[in-house]
């Protein structure tokens, strides 16, 4: 299933999209999802690194010493 959005760009923001689309080949849609696909991975990526390092902290590992020894 899929969902349609409208977003609306800044003038300098869309010209730069339909540029980059033409020079690539590939429509704005698909630029537009790979863009918020790969945002949306980066934040769930934060998320689990921040709770990892909080979790690493309590387990005093402070350091990448710490955890190359803990994981050797």
């Amino acid at each position: 299933m899929r969902t349609v959005l409208s977003v609306s760009l800044p003038k300098p923001l869309a010209a730069e999209l339909s540029r980059l689309a033409t020079k690539t080949g590939r429509t704005k849609s698909d630029i537009v999802k790979e863009s918020v696909s790969q945002y949306l991975w980066e934040a769930r990526f934060g998320a689990v690194r921040g709770r990892l390092i909080r979790r690493a902290k309590r387990a005093g590992m402070v350091t990448e010493e710490d955890v190359f020894r803990a994981i050797s």
